[in-house]
């Protein structure tokens, strides 16, 4: 679908074992207020002083950005708010949407691990709560709406840092997570099409593999990681070990620029390998500050936790007027440059209470 269709499609059980993994996953809300009120698609919520849920797709500073956002939504709302950060994978993340279901809390906003294989989970929570996504969508689910940015779009915009960073084109390496998350696919695509001159098409994807070339710009390939920091570091060495003429790194989670950062200091490439990264990790904000990397696309973490949070509390309500017609509730991306990233990452600082 063109990306300009993107926008009219878009803007989670265990007695014991669970209660356990919950409290290792560092839950910080209580369980004082409220039940649910009736069911049906508009009223699945806990009401005005019930209990809600943030669910993450993983464990990162990102996410504890996000994390202040639903717990000041919380507090200027009157209720109460679940925190859940699963870190290890889709398993985990189900068994805590389960259990928060089990438990009775209704109003739940979960970013998936793996849209496409989470349909069906999304879709049996949805049937018994109200759901929304953040971050990362599965637009064909049952979720009501989703709250992030728009990741095509996002994508083209770091591959126009790339650009900047590379005006004359060169060999570019990709470094991401998960390839399944609805984010990090549309992401990516956004690179490759930018860098290839391509017309706007957000349903195209080039498998990970062969190298893809254009005009000006190669891409050698798409290297995941799980989510795991070291096996992140190894893919940007071994990039750099196999393709010492590599030109430029794009890192499209938030730990992975902070990651090729370290694997071209050890390899004593700094500088000589353009850097461009996505979200704002302060590592990734320093090399920007310190001319190791080009530029990086942030979104707004913090706003995705208070406006979920504020969203499902309408909806609760029985307030639908929230849910746009497309169904996106659209949380613009922003460029940060030298030129503005010292201001940005002062804001950074008062949001996360530094």
């Amino acid at each position: 679908m063109k990306a300009r269709s993107l926008h009219r499609i878009l803007t989670l059980p265990l007695a014991a074992a669970a209660a356990l993994l919950l409290s290792h996953c560092g839950e910080k809300a209580g369980d004082s207020a409220g039940g649910a009120s009736g069911a049906g698609e508009a009223g699945k919520g806990a009401g005005a002083g019930g209990k809600f849920a943030y669910v993450t797709n993983g464990v990162d500073p990102f996410w504890t950005i996000a994390e202040s956002g639903a717990k000041q939504a919380g507090k200027d709302l009157g209720v109460d708010v679940t925190v859940l950060m699963p870190a290890n994978g889709a398993p985990e993340q189900q068994s805590m949407l389960e259990d928060l279901v089990t438990r009775g809390i209704t109003s739940i906003a979960v970013s998936p691990i793996d849209a496409a294989n989470q349909i069906g989970m999304i879709d049996g929570i949805a049937d018994r709560a109200t759901v929304i996504t953040h971050d990362s969508d599965a637009p064909q689910s049952k979720r009501q709406v989703f709250i992030g940015v728009d990741n095509y779009v996002a994508g083209r915009m770091c591959g126009r840092l790339v650009k900047e960073a590379l005006p004359n084109g060169g060999r570019i390496m990709i470094f991401v997570g998960r390839m399944e998350q609805d984010n990090a696919r549309l992401r990516r695509q956004g690179v490759i099409d930018e860098l290839l001159d391509r017309p706007d098409d957000s349903s195209r994807f080039d498998p990970p593999g062969d190298a893809i070339k254009g005009e000006r710009f190669t891409i050698l390939g798409t290297l995941t990681d799980n989510f795991d920091r070291a096996k992140a570091k190894a893919n940007a060495e071994d990039a750099i070990s196999r393709y010492p003429d590599v030109d430029g790194m794009v890192g499209l989670f938030a730990y992975n620029p902070p990651m090729i950062l370290e694997a071209l200091s050890g390899a004593g490439k700094l500088k000589l390998v353009k850097v461009v990264g996505f979200d704002e990790a302060d590592a990734t904000l320093q090399g920007i500050q310190d001319g190791t990397v080009h530029g990086t696309v942030v979104q707004n973490p913090y706003m995705y936790g208070y406006k979920s949070i504020e969203v499902l509390h309408k909806l609760a309500q029985g307030d639908r007027s929230v849910i746009p017609e497309n169904q996106f509730i659209l949380v613009p991306a922003r460029q940060i440059r030298q030129d503005n990233v010292a201001d940005f990452w002062a804001d950074l600082k008062t949001k996360r209470g530094e």
